[in-house]
């Protein structure tokens, strides 16, 4: 069998969902399913095999996006299980970057939740062609075509039933196949190992016909000769169909729904069988682009062993047994135990020790690893998330992954003074671990700072200092992560004279200041013409202003969004040096700050709430005090959906408040929307209080 057969037969895909839409039990029955497992784990009994750590299994969450590999009918799958909650937003980016594809899981009675739509958003940004599973079928309430439609208006896809369930709630039965117009039931005995197919029952002929009629259709508008014999009242034949299909599923025209419920065992087995027929293999999707480190030269890799190997890290995890696990997607070439290999992204080379095929938290030793496929790495030191490992004669440097900046900080410090050189060891390994996750000195309040996307995250991570780390740590109040910008240009000094005896000190410079639209971070631009100012001092101005950016004149937090242009100055032949015009720069940008009408920003949050009606009133005229805005509100189910936006230095604790508010009958989810003005009046109350 050629290595290109062998390629068509992988696939490398991820299992993504709001949190409780039951994904992870989803994930667990296509272990047992897929004879990985002999045994089946259960969310709420705490035993699961991909949430293996001790905080997943407590609350019911994935944390860590697990990989796994597995095999079904001659296929081999690689499946990353990726986090719902919206605090490990960054586990789902870097899966989604490295899979051909996608599962995702939708709950039956809720339909379209936050999460799912930013994962949905995520996926499409990526292009990962996907596939729906509406989980949770057994339970009151749940309807499949209502959820499918749900997925077409609120997140504008062409989905499309490829199943059609029989019976509701709990007297949901059995799963009708459109195609092949056979009904598929599951025996209980063996945990739906055994799936057994039989003719449909009359009464659900009409709506099979008319479901089966809408997906011949949706089949045609991807494959022309497919459209001609249809219209031309010809028999389309079902490989022909999946063929159509599986173009429009690779190229995102369509996303095919299947129905089940993972739990009571049903729908999970057929999922598999989509899986393989319909998501891509390393092989359909185009080649992977990079650039040629120290060049802008664009090459692309194909997914061939006999390629030069690039190959991205999108997971560090580190393991008690085997130290460093360095996950990696080997897009071309191969890797082999014992050779070494070339980090483009520091210049390093390294050694790779030992490769292993994960089982959730189990290893197995391979040999090699090849194009197309997941594998992680033991032995690396030097690699983070996003690093591309290379062939050093034809190096490549992939696209990095995105990283998004924390907004919530907290100080910590070890209850046992000795334990502060174990703490900032285990700190270190958590942010090699988690990008989004920072830690810093405060060198003026002698405070360690953990930063991270909130609440939870920042729980999680104290949780597991106790846990793994076993350090005892107090942890100081929770504080949101200010910025500070400008509103105008203006043209601003910095001169920099110092005689003392000997040799003095001359730097002066022009800056001029510009406001930028948000998000766009810092841009310098050297426009000294005329050698006013020498080439070699340049960037000693650029290095003072980057200090100075760091603490704002408002509250001393850091400046974002504007572009500082150096355009004029002067200098002394003999007192000139870089660290002049660096305290220059610095002493400009200090001055112009003060000038260009400084604003602080905060975090905006987007907030989905899901409350009983009775409580509707409170949540909402909360939400209002908490300086929310109402974007709009939704039925769902006897229940009512409000969505707003909210300063996150309002939501702090707000989940004990909503508890007590509803009865703990609501809850609630949040995802960082962008950073805008804080108003007049709490600005200058902050700004009072940092004086």
């Amino acid at each position: 069998m050629s290595k290109e057969k062998d390629l068509q037969k992988f696939r490398n895909i991820g299992i993504a969902a709001h949190i409780d839409a039951g994904k992870t039990t989803v994930t667990e029955r296509i272990l047992f399913y897929t004879g990985v497992t002999h045994k089946l784990g259960e969310v709420h009994e705490g035993d699961t095999v991909m949430d293996w750590m001790e905080q997943e299994r407590e609350r019911g969450i994935t944390i860590t996006s697990a990989a796994t590999s597995c095999a079904w009918k001659g296929y081999n799958i690689n499946i990353i299980d990726t986090p719902g909650h919206v605090d490990f937003t960054i586990e789902v980016g870097r899966s989604l970057r490295v899979l051909d594809g996608m599962v995702g899981v939708f709950c039956g009675v809720a339909g379209v939740q936050p999460q799912s739509e930013t994962v949905w958003r995520q996926a499409k940004r990526y292009k990962v062609p996907r596939i729906i599973f509406v989980n949770k079928l057994d339970r009151v309430g749940a309807d499949f075509l209502r959820v499918v439609n749900d997925i077409n208006q609120k997140l504008h896809v062409n989905a499309v039933p490829a199943q059609m369930q029989v019976g509701y709630s709990e007297n949901f039965s059995a799963i009708i196949d459109l195609l092949t117009r056979k009904m598929a039931t599951f025996n209980q005995d063996d945990s739906g190992l055994t799936v057994d197919w039989q003719d449909v029952p009359a009464e659900h002929h009409e709506q099979m016909e008319k479901l089966r009629t809408q997906l011949v259709e949706k089949a045609c508008d991807f494959d022309d000769a497919l459209a001609e014999k249809y219209l031309n009242g010809q028999e389309v034949t079902i490989p022909e169909v999946k063929a159509a299909l599986r173009k429009g599923v690779v190229t995102q025209g369509i996303a095919l729904a299947y129905c089940g419920t993972a739990f009571k065992n049903k729908g999970v087995q057929l999922v598999l069988d989509a899986v393989t027929d319909y998501l891509p293999s390393p092989l359909d999707v185009p080649p992977v682009m990079g650039i040629v480190p120290g060049t802008q030269k664009e090459e692309e890799r194909k997914a061939d062993s006999s390629e030069p190997l690039a190959a991205l890290v999108f997971k560090i995890m580190t393991d008690p047994f085997v130290g460093v696990l360095t996950f990696i997607r080997v897009y071309s070439g191969e890797l082999r135990s014992g050779s070494y290999v070339y980090n483009s992204s520091t210049g390093t080379k390294e050694r790779v020790s030992r490769l292993v095929k994960m089982h959730a938290n189990k290893r197995e030793e391979i040999d090699v690893v090849r194009a197309g496929d997941i594998a992680a790495v033991v032995g690396i030191r030097d690699a983070v998330t996003g690093h591309t490992l290379c062939s050093e004669t034809r190096p490549i440097l992939l696209e990095a992954i995105d990283v998004p900046a924390p907004v919530i900080d907290s100080s910590i410090e070890p209850k046992n003074k000795g334990d502060y050189e174990k703490m900032v060891i285990a700190l270190r390994k958590m942010m090699q671990e988690d990008p989004s996750f920072r830690f810093s000195y405060n060198q003026e309040t002698g405070q360690t700072v953990i930063s991270g996307m909130g609440e939870l995250h920042l729980e999680i991570i104290v949780d597991r200092l106790k846990r793994e780390h076993k350090v005892e740590v107090a942890q100081g109040k929770l504080q949101v992560a200010y910025k500070e910008t400008i509103q105008k240009g203006v043209d601003s000094e910095g001169k920099y004279i110092k005689q003392s005896g000997g040799r003095g000190q001359y730097g002066h410079v022009w800056i001029k200041l510009e406001p930028l639209e948000r998000g766009k971070g810092f841009i310098f631009e050297d426009n000294i013409v005329g050698g006013s100012i020498p080439k070699e001092f340049i960037p000693g101005v650029e290095k003072g202003i980057e200090e100075a950016l760091t603490s704002g004149v408002l509250g001393g937090f850091p400046v974002v969004d504007l572009k500082a242009s150096l355009y004029d100055g002067s200098y002394h032949d003999v007192d000139s040096s870089e660290m002049a015009f660096k305290i220059a720069g610095s002493m400009a940008f200090k001055n112009g700050m003060n000038q260009a009408s400084p604003v602080l920003l905060e975090p905006i949050m987007k907030v989905e709430v899901e409350t009983p009606e009775d409580y509707m009133g409170d949540v909402m005229g909360d939400l209002n005090a908490r300086r929310g805005r109402i974007l709009g509100m939704d039925g769902k189910g006897g229940s009512q959906v409000i969505n707003a936006e909210v300063p996150l230095a309002e939501m702090l604790g707000y989940a004990t408040s909503l508890r007590s508010m509803t009865k703990g009958r609501a809850s609630y989810s949040m995802e960082f929307e962008a950073y805008r003005e804080v108003p007049k009046h709490i600005e200058s109350a902050m700004t009072q209080k940092n004086k």
